[in-house]
C-alpha cells in the first residue's frame, strides 16, 4: 500500500468516526430534551466555571444596587416595607416623607402588586431600615432578593443546558452572558425590578414539570404568577404539555395552580384586612393605559393622551383573544419534549406581551432565559436573543430610566437632568416608536420561528452571542 492510498484511508476513517460521534452526541441531546433535562433523580448542576467572573457580577450589583434606585419603583418598594413592616396597610396611600427623610415620599402612590413581595418588603424593613435607618441600606437590601435571581437565572440556565447534553462551552457563555448581561444589570441591581425572580420561578417551574414533579411545579409558577402576574402565559402551556400525556393531570396542575394563586395572591387581603381594590386598580390600568414599549408609543405619535379614551379602550383587551388563538395553535402543534416546552413558553409570553397596550421594559426579562435557552440549542437565531435584550435596553435609555435611577443619592440631580431631558421629549417619543416597530418585527419573528416545525438538524458547534 503507498503513501498516497494509506493517507485516503485514513481520511475516510477519521470522517466516519467524526461522522459517528456527532450522530451520537445528537441522540443523546435529543433523547434528554425529549424527556426533558434528565429524569428524576438524576440532576446534574452547574459547577463554576470561573469564580472570577461571577465576584464581577455580584460586585457591580451590589455597587449599582446600593447607589441607584427608580424614582417610582424604588419608591414605592421602600414605602411598602415600611407600611408592611410597620403593621399598616400599603395599598392605601400616604405622606411618608417624615418617616424617610426624603422629599420624593411625599408623593401618595400606593403598590400595585398583589401579596407576596409586599410581604417580602415588609420583612425587609424589619430586619434592615428599622435596625439601620439607612436609606442606602435599605435600598440595598431591597435590590438583594433580585441580586440573587440574577445569580440563581445564569445558574438554572447553565444547568439546564448541561442536563441537554449541549457542548460545556455554550452552557459557559449562556453563564457568564446572564451573569454579565446589562439588561439584567441595569433592570434589576440598578432599577430594583422583580422581573428576574418571576423569571427564575417560571424556568425552575418548566424544569420540574418535565422531571414530573407536577404539584411542585404547579405551586412554583402559582406563586410567581402572584409576584407578577406577567407569568400567567406559562400556564396554558403547561396544561396543553400535560393534556398531550394526559387529562387528569392537565385538570390536576390547574387546579394546584389555581389553588395557590388564591393562597398567595388572594388570602393574604384577607388575613391582614387589605383591602384589594387598589390592585384591581392597578390592573385594569395596564388595559386602558398606553405607551412603554406596546404598539401605543406609535399611536402616541399621532393621539396624545395617555389613556385611552372612548372606545379605544378595547384595545386593552386584545391580549385576550390573542392568547387564546396562541394557545389553540399550542394545542393543534402539541407540546413535546423539554425544547418544545420552552418553545411554546416563549410564543405565548411574547403573543401576550406584544398585544398589550402596557409593556414596560422589565417585563422582557421573562423570556431572556427562555430565549438564551432556544438560541444556545440553535433553535433560535442568535439575532432573536440580542433583539430581546438590546431593543428594551434602547428603549429605557431614551424613556429618560438612567435620569430617573439617581432618585436615592442624587434627588436634585435627577431634577435637573430630567428638567433638560424634557426638552427633548418630541425626538425622543419619535426615538421609542421606532424601537417599538423593532420590537414588534423581532418578537413576531420569534414567535412564528417557535411555532413552525422545522426538520431535525444535524449536531451543532458552540453558538457565539453578541
Amino acid at each position: 500500500m503507498n503513501g498516497r492510498t494509506r493517507d485516503r484511508l485514513l481520511r475516510r476513517l477519521c470522517g466516519r468516526l467524526q461522522v459517528g460521534a456527532a450522530l451520537k452526541s445528537r441522540e443523546e441531546r435529543s433523547g434528554a430534551s425529549a424527556g426533558g433535562p434528565r429524569p428524576a433523580g438524576k440532576w446534574q448542576s452547574f459547577a463554576t466555571p470561573d469564580r472570577r467572573i461571577l465576584l464581577l457580577s455580584i460586585v457591580v450589583q451590589l455597587v449599582l444596587a446600593l447607589l441607584l434606585g427608580h424614582s417610582y419603583d424604588t419608591r414605592v418598594f421602600m414605602g411598602t416595607g415600611y407600611l408592611v413592616g410597620t403593621g399598616q396597610n400599603p395599598y392605601v396611600g400616604q405622606d411618608l416623607g417624615a418617616a424617610f427623610h426624603h422629599i420624593g415620599f411625599r408623593t401618595l402612590t400606593t403598590v400595585g402588586y398583589p401579596p407576596p413581595w409586599p410581604l417580602a418588603l415588609g420583612l425587609i424593613y424589619r430586619v434592615v431600615h428599622a435596625v439601620t435607618s439607612n436609606l442606602l441600606v435599605y435600598n440595598l437590601a431591597i435590590k438583594l432578593p433580585v441580586i440573587a435571581a440574577n445569580v440563581g437565572l445564569a445558574y438554572l440556565v447553565g444547568a439546564v443546558l448541561k442536563n441537554l447534553a449541549v457542548d460545556p462551552a455554550v452552557s459557559r457563555k449562556a453563564w457568564v452572558f446572564l451573569l454579565l448581561n446589562p439588561l439584567l444589570l441595569f433592570i434589576g441591581a440598578a432599577w430594583g425590578q422583580i422581573d428576574a425572580i418571576v423569571a427564575l420561578g417560571t424556568l425552575a417551574a418548566l424544569v420540574l414539570l418535565t422531571r414530573e414533579r407536577r404539584d411542585g411545579s404547579a405551586g412554583l409558577l402559582a406563586l410567581s404568577i402572584a409576584v407578577k402576574p406577567t407569568a400567567l402565559p406559562i400556564l396554558p402551556v403547561a396544561l396543553v404539555y400535560l393534556a398531550g400525556r394526559s387529562l387528569r393531570q392537565a385538570v390536576r396542575y390547574g387546579a394546584v395552580c389555581g389553588a395557590g394563586v388564591i393562597v398567595f395572591g388572594v388570602l393574604p387581603f384577607a388575613v391582614f384586612g387589605w383591602d384589594p381594590t387598589t390592585v384591581v386598580r392597578h390592573l385594569n390600568a395596564h388595559f386602558v393605559m398606553t405607551g412603554t414599549m406596546s404598539p401605543m408609543t406609535v399611536v402616541r405619535l399621532f393621539r396624545d393622551p395617555l389613556l385611552m379614551q372612548g372606545h379605544w379602550w378595547l384595545l386593552g383587551l386584545l391580549w385576550i383573544p390573542a392568547l387564546a388563538v396562541a394557545t389553540v395553535v399550542a394545542l393543534r402543534r402539541g407540546v413535546g419534549g423539554f425544547d418544545d416546552l420552552v418553545k411554546m413558553s416563549t410564543a405565548l409570553v411574547l403573543v401576550f406581551f406584544l398585544t398589550r397596550s402596557w409593556l414596560a421594559e422589565p417585563n422582557v426579562i421573562l423570556i431572556l432565559p427562555l430565549v438564551l435557552i432556544l438560541t444556545s440549542l440553535g433553535e433560535l437565531d442568535r439575532r432573536a436573543l440580542t433583539a430581546v435584550w438590546v431593543i428594551p435596553l434602547l428603549f429605557a435609555m431614551f424613556n429618560a430610566a438612567p435620569l430617573q435611577l439617581l432618585f436615592v443619592a442624587f434627588p436634585d440631580a435627577m431634577e435637573t437632568a430630567l428638567s433638560v431631558f424634557g426638552r427633548f421629549a418630541s425626538t425622543s417619543l419619535v426615538v421609542r416608536a421606532a424601537l417599538v416597530v423593532a420590537w414588534q418585527v423581532a418578537g413576531w419573528w420569534i414567535v412564528v420561528s417557535c411555532f413552525r416545525r422545522v426538520p431535525a438538524a444535524p449536531a451543532r458547534g458552540p453558538v457565539e452571542w453578541s
